[in-house]
């Protein structure tokens, strides 16, 4: 299988889901082995979506070097790795990707109205040859990475709730990403949010980009899950855009309990260390 890159260049618009700031993005072609770089236009300076500048972890995933943020860019690197696009500019003029629905669909609508370009160079595969294992004691969360003829990534969570449950989510990326990940959507608990808005987060937060869950009772707003693990989708669509920041496309299976961006990025990180 050859790299992919779009065909055209795609704009969008919103706010960050943590700063709350209005941000406009462009997501634009690139030329082979350029890989996925984000150029902050309002400071003249770039970053690569890569474990090597993984920052603050705590609700989201950030990338930062020398004073340079990109908050946020889960949703949207996901889309990019579950469309297998392997090359991609992102302009944007804030920190913070913008979270619009809070899944990744709008993104990957987009894409695929616009279309994709087969590329004349192969995609360096990152091949799978022995198992690894990663445990995070303090959270209960562990990630294992092993052999497998295609890609893989296989998801349970548990948060102790009576409304969610224990939900598992299994995703083969031979599958149909843009129908089963995509419109998967971001959510948090109603109990919660005041401490988050303590740490300046979720400013950006409505019902119009998070599921909110309303322990026992139920979702607020009366909110339908499209999906009946919906939540477990969408932690498989967070894991997707943390594992794209190894740089290349993964031929194995990824299996987590009980996810998040920090231990999936620790996880990844000391994965690479062992290759």
């Amino acid at each position: 299988m050859n790299q992919h890159t779009l065909k055209t260049s795609l704009s969008f618009s919103g706010v960050g889901l943590h700063t709350g700031n209005p941000v406009q993005l462009r997501i634009s072609p690139a030329p082979v082995d350029f890989g996925i770089c984000f150029n902050r236009t309002d400071l003249g300076a770039s970053l690569r979506a890569s474990l090597e500048f993984v920052g603050q972890t705590r609700r989201s995933t950030s990338l930062e070097s020398r004073g340079v943020k990109v908050i946020t860019p889960e949703h949207l690197l996901s889309a990019l790795y579950g469309l297998g696009i392997d090359n991609a500019l992102i302009d944007l003029d804030a920190p913070e990707v913008p979270i619009l629905d809070g899944s990744a669909w709008p993104y990957v609508e987009a894409i695929l109205k616009a279309g994709l370009v087969e590329q004349d160079v192969e995609r360096n595969w990152l091949v799978i040859d022995k198992p690894f294992r990663y445990e995070d004691r303090r959270s209960d969360s562990y990630i294992t990475i092993e052999p497998y003829e295609g890609t893989c990534f296989d998801v349970t969570i548990d948060f102790n709730s009576r409304v969610v449950g224990v939900q598992r989510a299994c995703f083969d990326l031979s599958a149909d990403y843009a129908r089963e990940i995509a419109p998967c959507r971001t959510f948090c608990f109603l109990q919660e949010i005041d401490l988050l808005r303590k740490f300046g987060l979720i400013k950006g937060g409505s019902l119009d980009n998070a599921l909110v869950i309303d322990e026992p009772k139920g979702y607020v707003g009366g909110k339908k899950l499209f999906f009946d693990n919906e939540l477990a989708r969408h932690k498989l669509l967070d894991l997707m855009g943390d594992c794209s920041l190894l740089g290349r496309p993964i031929r194995g299976k990824v299996t987590a309990w009980k996810p998040g961006h920090k231990v999936n990025t620790q996880a990844f990180k000391k994965f690479l260390e062992t290759i």
